[in-house]
């Protein structure tokens, strides 16, 4: 990667750490257009204005183009863009694909257009009906397969319902003829029967389910946009290759371990990477999938509307599924208050944990976040002294040293105790402590 695109990683890294989004616009394009010599680069980013400043000291406001911010970091100049975050617009337009600053370096290299890079049956009463007994140990639809699947094409979808929830596997020839059925379940069966099996699924057993449904070829038709996901392939650091949909199962499998009986929890797990069909890119020789978060909630809701989920259901699983990547950065005081401070933030933190579980990812930004998860019991205001260090010197007429963080840190739990409540008070604990100690 190079400098000017590792300057801006850190400076999105740091704007995500405090809670917000942001990411490289159209990397690959950037790419191509970077003068090596004068290096700038296009940042979007749902930070306000007054958040880039107090993060970014050096960023000053910039009304030009679009961008409503610029900054410096190392050589490179960075021009932030406001992020789509907007539930209604198109999933593609979020990922803001050009800027007209972008536009124009690529018009002045002569390469590619731009316009080229942004093209912008009845249902049963008795479940059972039709089927052998399960006490066989599988499940196995009586007489020829074929024949009472057309009887009722709904037995496709209830025979692996049961084969998730049982544990038990499908027998052979029941299964070919599922898989037979496959499309046509679609022409026969309401949306609204298939949801109302799906919904008897336990949330442990989900991706079982899930999985069955995928190798009866019944996911390809129901939910295309899900099954597409066992078509992206990823390569871990130690080699090992997986795709984005064995990693999806493997995140639904996980999540009830911590959270069980959550059924709607699950089902977000389902969908928490359906945005990196939409947002995959080459980049450096690497595949990236920046915003698929927030992508991923608009193809959510698309999805979920037209299974007919009810709006409290679809807003629910669809906040999840955006606000599933906060816990994998290493957040600050005010970005672990930002996140706590959202409704389904128990959820989220399940999300974060079954996604590292299923790649055997780091805990490292995860236990960093559980420790100051902590903190939030403690007042804002009580997380910092009274005093600084600079102030203790200049009362106790000290020079730099440890003694200035002992009485400091002494200080600090003096104020959360409720011992010390204001700067007389601090004053005076100061000069106690410094004479009680005997630290001069």
């Amino acid at each position: 990667m190079a400098q000017p695109f590792k300057d801006a990683t850190a400076i999105c890294k740091t704007i995500m750490r405090n809670g917000y989004d942001a990411y490289v616009i159209n990397a690959v394009l950037q790419e191509k257009a970077l003068d090596k010599a004068a290096p700038e680069l296009d940042v979007a980013t749902d930070a306000p204005l007054a958040e880039i400043q107090k993060l970014f000291p050096q960023s000053e406001a910039y009304a030009e183009d679009g961008a409503f911010a610029r900054l410096q970091s190392g050589d490179t100049i960075l021009y932030l863009y406001p992020a789509d975050t907007a539930d209604a617009s198109h999933p593609e337009e979020s990922v803001a694909r050009l800027t007209s600053r972008l536009i124009a370096r690529l018009t002045a290299k002569g390469l590619l257009p731009p316009h080229q890079a942004c093209p912008y049956m009845p249902h049963q009463v008795e479940d059972h009906d039709g089927f052998a007994d399960l006490s066989s140990g599988e499940v196995r639809l009586n007489g020829i397969p074929d024949e009472a699947i057309r009887q009722n094409y709904l037995r496709a979808v209830r025979a692996l319902r049961f084969s998730a929830n049982y544990n038990i596997p499908v027998e052979p020839n029941t299964f070919m003829a599922i898989l037979r059925a496959s499309r046509r379940i679609m022409d026969y069966v309401s949306v609204k029967d298939i949801m109302d099996e799906w919904r008897k699924v336990e949330a442990e057993n989900m991706a079982d389910f899930v999985e069955r449904l995928y190798d009866t070829m019944i996911l390809h038709w129901f939910l295309p946009e899900v099954a597409t996901l066992a078509r992206i392939k990823i390569t871990s650091d130690d080699g090992v290759e997986y795709t984005l949909f064995e990693q999806t199962l493997a995140v639904m499998r996980h999540y009830p371990e911590e959270l069980p009986y959550d059924w709607y929890g699950t089902l977000a797990c389902l969908f928490h990477d359906v945005g990196k069909l939409h947002t995959a890119q080459y980049a450096g020789g690497d595949l990236h999938f920046y915003q698929h978060h927030q992508v991923g909630a608009k193809v959510t809701r698309k999805i979920l509307s037209r299974l007919g989920f009810p709006p409290d259901e679809t807003d629910l699983v669809c906040n999840l599924v955006r606000g599933h990547m906060h816990f994998h950065f290493m957040l600050t005081d005010r970005g672990i208050r930002r996140f706590r401070a959202l409704d389904q933030y128990p959820r989220l933190i399940e999300m974060a944990r079954a996604d590292i579980k299923s790649v055997g990812g780091t805990y490292k930004e995860f236990n960093h976040n559980m420790k100051m998860l902590e903190r939030t019991e403690t007042p804002e205001e009580m997380l910092e002294p009274l005093l600084n260090g600079a102030q203790i010197m200049q009362l106790l007429s000290l020079k730099p040293g440890p003694a200035v963080g002992l009485i400091r840190d002494a200080l600090l739990k003096a104020q959360i105790s409720g011992d010390v409540a204001s700067r007389e008070d601090a004053e005076r604990f100061v000069r106690a402590y410094w004479d009680k100690q005997g630290l001069h």
